[in-house]
């Protein structure tokens, strides 16, 4: 019985990252999801009490599946922004999801993506203190513009999307570079 719990609760799960990423926290229906996922519509408030919850417990499930594939060096934060870039590029709905959980849960605060950015925050000022990082930027200022230029060939605005992009080798190695150029205070 608990595997068939199990079981039911990872359905859910997966049924609700697909309407979360496509539809956000307002859009999404618990209907969907429990017909998506064979469930019972009660099933999902009786394990995740609302659907505000569910979509935290998707968006915190994604993320630190992010944190866990892609590994945080403070020292090389070029290696870092590229192995975020090909994982946005393997898992669009990572990103769908954080683009969600920043405009509908803009006063959320997950303990797991806190801890996460914390810890990142802190190697980034080891690092500085160290000498082995640029000081031009706070901690702060440099992780938000590594995210931003992780990001960026998946963020452009729909009319961007009808100019050619370059390949993907080519959008990853600008990525790569700017971050580069960033943290050597170029």
């Amino acid at each position: 019985m608990a595997r068939d719990a199990e079981a039911t609760r990872g359905r859910i799960l997966d049924a609700a990252e697909a309407e979360f990423a496509s539809y956000g926290i307002a859009g999404s229906r618990v209907d969907r999801i429990a017909e998506t996922a064979s469930a019972n519509k009660a099933l999902i408030y009786k394990y995740f009490g609302s659907k505000e919850e569910l979509f935290d417990a998707v968006f915190a499930a994604r993320a630190l599946s992010f944190v866990d594939q892609v590994e945080f060096d403070a020292t090389d934060l070029p290696g870092y922004a590229g192995r975020a870039f090909d994982l946005y590029e393997r898992y669009p709905n990572t990103l769908r999801l954080s683009t969600w959980y920043q405009l509908e849960r803009a006063d959320g605060r997950l303990p797991a993506i806190v801890e996460s950015n914390n810890a990142k925050l802190a190697k980034i000022e080891q690092a500085q203190e160290a000498g082995l990082l640029t000081t031009t930027y706070s901690a702060l200022e440099l992780l938000t513009e590594v995210r931003a230029l992780c990001m960026s060939w998946h963020l452009h605005t729909p009319e961007l999307a009808l100019v050619r992009r370059p390949n993907r080798a080519r959008c990853r190695e600008v990525v790569v570079e700017s971050v580069r150029r960033l943290v050597a205070g170029d």
